[in-house]
């Protein structure tokens, strides 16, 4: 049995009855399950439709994400988060990199790695070799003043935390920001790189090993065995190429607003809704989610 989900922005919902009605009936679809008023809903499914993604395409342009899973085993017990551009709205490295005078040249540098156009360790280390000489306070002010949380993310840790998820913030960033993300939302552990720091001052380093592609599937694959999960258990989210081997080891693995390369890798790709979307796509109807 499958479980076909349709999507929008809780902020801008638009998600139409008719609509719904429609592709169930195409479908031959069960009964249609209202998670949220016009945000999520589902219905049951004897198996994948073949048109699934000329459907999901033709949704795109209305604003809407279409999700098909199997329905067994959709609620996980694991949950490996990035963090910039996914539990928060910015690239740490792209604001420490205004703070230095160099925002723009770090920004298109980062934009190819994500895409996976650039090695993500070199692209790393040339980046934060520009960040040399930058006052530690500034790490400070950038949290302060330019990070913000992702819509829906208090939400998800929160609900997931409450039906007993284990969660974890895996960032190819920094320590100085998973550390203070982690503890704002909940995350039960972090792991990110380190940026070296010496008299007060950016040494243009972070130390090693370098977390990157390979790390957060080791981190996936560590945590899970140390929880006992098997991997079918896991929820994984994240938008660049560095997520990619996280994304496709996990029973579900979702390209959150991600790069188009990114995304065309992953079957579970949400374009439109927020971080609830998370929840809806485990069957978590609004009603159910817990406070932050």
């Amino acid at each position: 049995m499958q479980i076909a989900t349709l999507l929008s922005n809780p902020a801008t919902p638009r998600l139409d009855v008719a609509l719904v009605e429609a592709l169930r009936n195409a479908w031959g679809g069960g009964t249609i399950d209202w998670l949220a008023p016009d945000v999520a809903a589902e219905f049951p499914l004897a198996a994948v439709p073949e048109n699934r993604w000329d459907v999901w395409e033709n949704l795109q342009a209305q604003g809407v994400d279409l999700v098909v899973q199997p329905a067994e085993g959709r609620r996980k017990r694991l949950l490996l988060a990035d963090m910039d551009s996914t539990m928060i709205g910015q690239e740490c490295i792209d604001e420490l990199a205004v703070e230095a005078g160099v925002g723009a040249h770090v920004a298109g540098i980062t934009a190819r790695a994500m895409c996976g156009e650039l090695d993500f360790e070199a692209a790393l280390l040339e980046r934060v070799a520009l960040l040399a000489g930058l006052e530690e306070a500034a790490i400070g002010r950038v949290l302060e003043r330019r990070i913000t949380l992702t819509p829906g993310g208090p939400e998800l840790l929160a609900t997931m935390r409450a039906a007993g998820a284990h969660t974890a913030l895996v960032s190819g960033g920094f320590t100085a920001f998973t550390g203070h993300v982690a503890a704002r939302l909940g995350f039960h552990e972090h792991r990110a790189n380190r940026l070296e720091i010496a008299e007060g001052r950016l040494t243009g380093d972070v130390a090693r090993p370098i977390l990157g592609r390979d790390a957060k599937l080791a981190a996936l694959r560590e945590i899970s065995a140390r929880l006992g999960l098997a991997h079918a258990e896991v929820m994984a989210v994240g938008d660049g190429a560095n997520d990619l081997a996280m994304l496709e080891a996990a029973g579900a693995g979702v390209a959150l607003h991600a790069k188009p390369a990114v995304a065309a890798q992953c079957d579970i790709r949400i374009n439109h809704g927020d971080l609830t979307a998370l929840l809806y796509i485990q069957g978590y109807a609004r009603s159910d989610f817990a406070a932050p």
